[in-house]
């Protein structure tokens, strides 16, 4: 439990966001295009005192999350977003998880180009958000405020946000190359395989701690 009471504590106090409006085009993030945005929940560990929330819940709320903010990118290229969600809390009313219910998503996301069929890091990419409290009473915390569906969509859109800003952070992964031509997208674009065993160490590291 303590990894996820240590996640909700530093969440809690930086998690404030400010309005968006997403119909204005980005600044352009070199040949980025978003192509396969697939999110995956059938291993997702449910944290310590979490409401209930089905594996098509998640993926729904992500995909759709994910696509709003990054399909607004039209570079030339292709590149494919793999996310495995692999600990969720959605927080209950009247359970103090630090100060107050709060909602915490843990997620590993993988870039693909879909040129080379290669991942772009490594080593997936760990993100843990939480609900942003502009819309709430940080007192009370979101547990009591926010339904679960509304929780589940503030984490997805905070997730989001955090993948952008991850991707920002690595522009020189779609500078354009020379005599760049469009890539095609369609339904006949081969989907990138995910890698979901890096996920179980968080139900791992969480039983560690109790």
């Amino acid at each position: 439990m303590r990894i996820w009471l240590l996640s909700a504590a530093c969440l809690f106090i930086a998690a404030c966001t400010t309005e968006e409006d997403l119909s204005q085009p980005p600044a352009p993030l070199g040949q980025f295009r978003l192509g396969h945005n697939i999110a995956i929940a059938d291993n997702t560990t449910r944290g310590p005192f979490s409401r209930d929330f089905s594996e098509m819940q998640i993926e729904t709320a992500v995909q759709n999350a994910v696509a709003k903010r990054l399909r607004r990118y039209d570079g030339d290229g292709l590149y494919h977003m793999g996310i495995v969600v692999g600990g969720l809390v959605l927080a209950q009313p009247g359970i103090p998880v630090v100060y107050a219910p709060s909602s915490v998503m843990i997620v590993d996301v993988t870039v693909f180009d879909n040129t080379t069929q290669r991942r772009l890091n490594a080593e997936p990419e760990r993100l843990t958000v939480g609900e942003g409290i502009s819309n709430a009473v940080p007192l009370l915390g979101s547990g009591l405020v926010r339904d679960a569906d509304q929780q589940l969509e503030n984490l997805s859109n905070a997730l989001a946000r955090a993948i952008e800003d991850w991707l920002k952070d690595n522009p020189e992964w779609f500078t354009p190359r020379p005599g760049q031509q469009r890539v095609a997208y369609d339904l006949k674009t081969q989907a990138p395989k995910i890698d979901t065993s890096t996920t179980s160490d968080i139900a791992q590291d969480d039983q560690a701690a109790n």
